[in-house]
């Protein structure tokens, strides 16, 4: 495995979620997420912004690690990088969401809209990260 080009790959495909969020919650549901802050008497600083940044290159690093280890049993390119995708939202984003939505504290459209964004942001974030990932760096290192 080409630790590099993990770190490489995982921090692009970081980049790809981070600019995903960003335009879902800074535009797409922004007022509605303010109506919730407000209920919930939530102000979000300056350090819970970058722990979701940080967050989102870790979930990066992670998925092309987990891009890496499968590609032996499941074949290089943008198929396996997808099917990694999957893995990694069903973990990091359906699980949670779900599990918000039964606890019926934040509205369920807000829930849904995010569910689906990161849908289809996860795998597409892979995919550029197993892009940028080869195996070949490593062997030449």
């Amino acid at each position: 495995m080409n630790v590099r080009g993990v770190i490489k790959g995982g921090l692009f495909a970081g980049l790809i979620i981070n600019i995903g969020e960003m335009v879902l919650n800074a535009f797409l549901v922004a007022e509605p997420w303010e109506g919730v802050a407000a209920l919930l008497d939530f102000e979000q600083s300056g350090s819970d912004i970058a722990i979701y940044v940080i967050m989102g290159f870790m979930m990066g690093i992670a998925g092309v690690w987990l891009y890496a280890a499968a590609r032996p049993r499941l074949g290089a390119g943008p198929m396996t990088a997808i099917k990694i995708g999957l893995v990694v939202w069903f973990f990091a984003w359906f699980w949670q969401n779900v599990t918000l939505m039964t606890l019926d504290l934040f509205p369920t459209e807000l829930m849904l809209i995010s569910t689906m964004w990161t849908l289809v942001e996860t795998p597409l974030a892979l995919v550029a990260g197993a892009w940028i990932y080869s195996e070949a760096e490593d062997a030449a290192a």
